[in-house]
């Protein structure tokens, strides 16, 4: 079902690699919320300067600090000499451009560099296409993601805090590096809270089932909740989709290696599931060739 966004405001939506793109006309000028993944930053240019029709994108703005979120953002900024606005919590890790904490060595993912020239606060409101926005703290998939609301019109733009079929993966869990689960479930109640009509998700198409969008996104953390394991397998699996869609296709003998090569998948692994590695590499071929994420073909495994 197609939902109404105000005429000030343009969907872009991408497919993987590549989040969603939003852009707010304002005027003579325009902003844009979040920029793709960095192979596909010369379409990203192209669909954003077709669409600004004459405008001047002034500004620019993340979610958080996802490669797929944030992957055009210099391409952006060396086409059209746009402000990159960042959430507040983000400042050292991209000023010092930690691959680490960005998720890109981890992951087997990557990104250009780029330098922001502002920052946005949870708490903090921005006006974008006309309409006031306040910036919400979503932590959980990323712990300093921030979620933008309009009141007014009762719409979400929820980065990978809340999908139609779920939310993104619960990374900072998984790491180690702080209690993700409980951070999901805090956001999740929040938002639930807010009235929405309309959720502009990261990825997919916007949507304004909300109510039924929260029920299931309150299941699927339940179950991740009591079975860790099963989030856990989820994520692996994820990134290793994530991955070969950028590679496209694999010389079938050199898959597994491929897995293994992958830190996150390592780590998470040897955290939760315990599996010798050359099962765990099988096991995710297995599991991805029978959804079809990935099918073989004269001797390789390609992403579908």
């Amino acid at each position: 079902m197609s939902v109404q966004l105000p005429a000030s405001m343009l969907v872009l939506e991408r497919g993987w690699l590549s989040a969603n793109n939003i852009l707010f006309h304002e005027g003579e000028n325009a902003t844009l919320v979040d920029s793709g993944y960095v192979t596909h930053a010369a379409q990203t240019v192209e669909l954003v300067g077709h669409t600004l029709d004459g405008r001047r994108l002034k500004r620019l703005i993340n979610t958080h600090s996802h490669s797929d979120h944030i992957g055009g953002n210099a391409a952006l900024q060396a086409a059209f000499g746009c402000e990159i606005i960042v959430p507040a919590g983000l400042h050292a890790t991209i000023a010092d451009w930690d691959e680490d904490a960005l998720l890109l060595s981890p992951l087997g993912q990557q990104s250009a560099r780029f330098q922001h020239d502002s920052l946005i606060g949870a708490g903090n409101e921005i006006e974008m296409g006309g309409l006031n926005w306040q910036a919400l703290g979503v932590p959980g998939h990323d712990m300093e993601a921030l979620g933008y609301y309009n009141p007014e019109k009762r719409i979400l733009i929820s980065g990978d805090a809340i999908w139609e079929n779920g939310f993104g993966v619960i990374f900072p869990e998984l790491l180690g590096e702080a209690d993700g689960l409980s951070s999901t479930r805090a956001t999740l109640e929040m938002l639930s809270r807010l009235p929405i009509d309309i959720i502009i998700p990261g990825h997919g198409s916007p949507f304004a089932t909300v109510d039924v969008a929260f029920e299931r996104a309150f299941r699927r953390l339940d179950m991740f909740t009591a079975e860790i394991d099963k989030l856990a397998w989820h994520a692996i699996k994820v990134i290793v989709s994530f991955a070969m869609i950028e590679r496209r296709r694999i010389p079938a003998d050199e898959f597994r290696a491929f897995v293994l090569s992958l830190p996150f998948a390592i780590d998470v692994n040897a955290r939760y599931l315990g599996l010798p590695e050359e099962t765990m590499a099988a096991r995710v071929e297995r599991d991805l060739l029978l959804v079809n994420a990935l099918r073989r073909e004269n001797g390789e495994i390609l992403s579908t």
